[in-house]
């Protein structure tokens, strides 16, 4: 009750202000770490970023000291499930199969506020999985202040070739719900992509390999021509596409197709990767799912030797580095615990990423590669996401699991000082 109590009183104190001031040790700014540097927020606007003997403080300013932290941008999510949990608390056969769509909503909720606690201000989702436009639903209610969240980026339902997604195993006279929307064909993709958008999908997700059978390993699922054509619907209504890959083919015909982004990419070599650097798109490599994923069928890690995916996945992030190309900051949370978005930073470290650059991914780069023009950096005239997370993360980017304050459009989430 004490702690409610602080909490609400932040609140209104900050209500009466017109300005606030944030004072830390340090300041990330989106591209590089200042010391002595404020930042000051008016509304939900940024009005000011730089070292306090520059600045002439409005009067009735109210101060926040937040000692013995760096302050930064939001963190942008680039990778989410927030309709799914943990694979290791429920299957994901059983999560599409068995969970209603109101109980993912509701989990959704959860989900949401956890990440944003976590720091997470924006969230890129990547498929309800299931759960047709659940996640159009889930942003609508953020977006309207009846539940705490970050601003999201939803695909809904995903689009996947016809007979290549689960949950299978099921014999031919079966019919189940599947985790996305199956087409075929130029005409029915085109169609497909626009019902989607249409529904309030902000992007879509297609799915360029998968496994045909249960147990097979993936293989290139869409034609060139189908991924032509989704793209080109998409693009030409001010959208945008992102593919699920994993083998070199079918990230050769996402690349070819003109996508934004490659999600996972497990199998990218560095010619696949140079070609990604020479068109323009990002890698996002989902680290922290096969670590999960690997842990939950029995890998005891930092005891047991690292499996062949591990190992597999280390060599080609490592070579995604050598290309050059640009990485974006998202670890497929929902497959592990949300508001655990950390654990994706510490993996790049781990993998070979410098931390700094690790930060500007999940906050500058980010932003700019999901055309978020006002967020991403502390910057005058930016929006007011910020958040503070205790000593430096730079030196040791284990600190990101230390978010002491959280705020999200000039509002405060998340304070661990007092007013």
């Amino acid at each position: 009750m004490k702690n409610c109590m602080l909490f609400f009183l932040v609140l209104t104190t900050l209500t009466t202000y017109g300005q606030t001031l944030l004072q830390p040790d340090r300041v990330f700014d989106g591209e590089e770490m200042h010391s002595e540097w404020v930042v000051l927020v008016e509304g939900n606007e940024i009005r000011y970023v730089g070292k306090v003997t520059d600045l002439r403080l409005p009067k009735n300013t109210k101060k926040i000291a937040l000692k013995g932290a760096t302050l930064m941008p939001g963190l942008i999510e680039g990778h989410s499930h927030m309709l799914l949990h943990p694979y290791n608390e429920t299957s994901w056969n059983d999560q599409v199969l068995k969970e209603s769509p109101v109980e993912r909503a509701i989990r959704g909720t959860v989900h949401a506020k956890n990440s944003l606690m976590a720091g997470i201000t924006t969230a890129r989702d990547l498929g309800a999985e299931g759960a047709g436009y659940t996640d159009v639903y889930l942003k609508k209610t953020i977006d309207e202040g009846l539940v705490p969240g970050p601003r999201m980026l939803v695909a809904g339902p995903a689009i996947v070739a016809t007979g290549a997604y689960g949950p299978k195993g099921f014999h031919d006279g079966v019919q189940v719900p599947l985790g996305a929307e199956p087409a075929s064909g130029i005409e029915e993709v085109i169609k497909t992509v626009r019902r989607q958008m249409g529904n309030g999908a902000d992007f879509i997700k297609i799915y360029a390999d998968y496994r045909w059978t249960s147990g097979a390993p993936s293989e290139p699922t869409f034609l060139q021509e189908e991924i032509d054509a989704m793209v080109a619907a998409a693009t030409t209504a001010g959208k945008y596409v992102v593919a699920h890959a994993s083998t070199p083919e079918g990230m050769r015909r996402a690349i070819k197709g003109s996508v934004e982004t490659i999600e996972h990419g497990d199998g990218g070599t560095l010619e696949i990767f140079e070609l990604m650097k020479e068109k323009g798109v990002a890698l996002c490599p989902t680290l922290a799912a096969g670590d999960a994923i690997m842990q939950y069928n029995g890998w005891n890690k930092g005891t047991d030797p690292e499996p062949e995916r591990i190992r597999n996945k280390k060599k080609s992030f490592r070579l995604a580095l050598e290309s050059g190309v640009d990485i974006v900051f998202g670890g497929d949370v929902g497959v592990f615990t949300h508001g655990e978005n950390y654990r994706e930073m510490e993996l790049m470290v781990a993998y070979g990423m410098r931390p700094l650059e690790v930060l500007k991914s999940a906050t500058a780069g980010n932003a700019n590669i999901f055309h978020l023009m006002r967020l991403g950096k502390l910057q005058e005239g930016f929006l007011a996401d910020i958040i503070a997370v205790e000593g430096n993360p730079i030196e040791d980017i284990t600190n990101m699991r230390k978010v002491n304050f959280v705020m999200k459009d000039g509002k405060i989430y998340k304070i661990a000082t007092k007013p």
